[in-house]
């Protein structure tokens, strides 16, 4: 059967529900379009890799495991170097998003050159929520783009989007999506944004988003959106036409 669609976990950590989050994600969305994971295991210290390869062998897996961790961003962008299907569904390996909204998102496909989530009842810290909105209004007085979520880690889109944006992706290494929406739209890719669920994590602490990490990664998302605009400033956002 050919691949439709691959869909890209960057993983760490996850060993408490990794194995239930795959089998939900594959249950969801392979009746809609024949898929294969894309697993980016980033350095975890819990039995995360183990309960992956395990996985390999029940589900259709391209895994990368082993080596120090790499980070979120570099996870992700490993990945995207690896996709050779015609589309790539990014979602964390959380189990926030929830994977049967799938079906919308692959309706949209050809609306769009890019489908994004927006987790408008949001299940995060009433902190977590603030830096966010806080980030948000500086990030459009930048960018202006037409997103409501730009942070949001469920995002469909076509092997010829990916491959122009990802050489240019990686300034923003704990708000990956942040800065591929703001490439995507300053490269004149469409956006359309639909409504998901968003959900309690489905176990364990966040990984990245502690309260003593909160002031350096604000710093940091701050630094990286000013350098990602100054890289974007002279660049006329053109039509380049939907993916065939």
């Amino acid at each position: 059967m050919r691949i439709e669609l691959e869909v890209l976990l960057p993983v760490h950590n996850e060993a408490e529900s990794i194995e239930r989050t795959v089998a939900e994600i594959y249950d969801a969305i392979n009746p809609v379009a024949a898929m294969r994971f894309i697993v980016c295991e980033d350095g975890s210290s819990d039995g995360t890799p183990e309960i992956l390869r395990k996985l390999e062998t029940k589900y259709p897996v391209n895994l990368f495991t082993g080596g120090p961790r790499k980070g979120y961003s570099q996870a992700v962008l490993l990945g995207m170097r690896a996709m050779e299907a015609p589309y790539l569904l990014c979602l964390d390996s959380d189990g926030q998003c929830d994977p049967k909204d799938f079906p919308a998102f692959w309706e949209a496909r050809h609306r769009a050159d890019v489908v994004i989530g927006w987790r408008v009842n949001r299940a995060d810290t009433t902190m977590r929520r603030l830096m966010s909105r806080t980030f948000y209004r500086v990030y459009q007085i930048f960018y202006n783009t037409p997103v409501n979520d730009p942070s949001c880690p469920f995002i469909l889109a076509p092997k010829n989007v990916i491959a122009r944006l990802e050489p240019e992706l990686g300034v923003m290494q704990q708000g990956f999506w942040w800065e591929f929406v703001a490439r995507t739209h300053r490269r004149g890719f469409s956006i359309a944004e639909l409504p998901v669920r968003h959900r309690l994590r489905a176990a364990g602490m966040t990984q990245v988003y502690k309260i003593k990490k909160l002031p350096g990664i604000g710093y940091r998302h701050f630094m990286a959106l000013f350098r990602i605009w100054r890289e974007t400033r002279t660049e006329k956002a053109s039509a380049v036409g939907k993916p065939a």
